[in-house]
């Protein structure tokens, strides 16, 4: 079962809620996918075991043998080489590693080389089994780290994945494979505005999902349960806005841990997922 937590904008309290479900499951493997700035550690305080380079290959031409064709650059359609008269500008930023440029040239003067683009983290936390990617900073690729993030993912297991906020590229990659997606929502203007978009994402995707409403009384109006009891939506969970869980959160203290409540609501939204999925 891979439950993937996601929200339409970023301080709904997704990364909270993916954390406290990893927890109320007592055994599972929680994945950070959230690689441009990865921090449920500071919640889980894992023991990392393993620290690996994550990396693409990266274009190098030999213009010794190179004839300045521009097959190289017209065959690229990310624009990352540039083929002037008597030089081959590569830029690595722009390049995603898809190794057309090799396929095509026809004197083999490009060769391939490996870039680091981060770092894949593994290690645990007590019960939970941790992954997480730490992209570098001035990276544009964190598809690509995601993509390298989801391969150490054990088969058979039951799986959190904390996916980045918003509805971009990063997220369409996260959610790729799971089960079911919970998607975290709050009824502040801007949060129900991300929610209807996220909310078209996942249709489109085709993959299930269900709504938690976080911080309940923060708006007067509650817009994402009323549209959920509209629509049909399955509002699994409502987390109400107080003083002393933006305290626990400041501390680093998951929620399941911040109140007795808390902690009994969090394991019933698992029993609830595993009957969904």
């Amino acid at each position: 079962m891979k439950i993937a937590v996601a929200s339409g904008k970023g301080g709904a309290g997704k990364t909270s809620v993916a954390v406290s479900l990893a927890l109320a499951a007592e055994r599972c493997v929680f994945v950070d996918c959230d690689v441009e700035e990865p921090n449920a550690f500071l919640f889980l305080n894992p023991q990392i075991e393993r620290e690996d380079v994550a990396t693409l290959p990266l274009p190098v031409v030999d213009e010794s043998r190179c004839d300045f064709c521009k097959k190289c650059s017209e065959a690229c359609q990310f624009n990352a080489i540039a083929v002037l008269p008597q030089k081959v500008l590569v830029f690595d930023k722009l390049c995603r590693g898809c190794g057309t440029c090799v396929y095509v040239c026809p004197e083999k003067a490009i060769y391939e080389v490996e870039r680091g683009i981060g770092y894949v983290e593994v290690g645990r936390a007590e019960a939970v089994h941790f992954i997480a990617g730490r992209l570098n900073v001035g990276e544009a690729l964190a598809t690509s780290l995601i993509r390298q993030v989801k391969r150490r993912i054990p088969d058979d297991c039951a799986v959190v994945i904390d996916a980045p906020p918003g509805i971009t590229c990063p997220v369409v990659e996260a959610l790729k494979g799971v089960d079911f997606v919970l998607v975290v929502a709050e009824s502040t203007p801007f949060g129900y505005h991300d929610f209807l978009l996220l909310e078209e994402l996942l249709k489109e995707l085709g993959i299930a999902y269900g709504v938690v409403e976080n911080k309940v009384g923060l708006s007067r109006k509650s817009r994402v349960k009323e549209y959920c009891e509209r629509e049909g939506i399955p509002l699994l969970m409502e987390i109400p806005y107080r003083f002393e869980f933006a305290q626990a959160y400041s501390r680093g203290i998951p929620l399941i841990n911040a109140d007795e409540e808390l902690f009994y609501a969090f394991r019933e939204l698992w029993e609830k997922l595993e009957e969904l999925v």
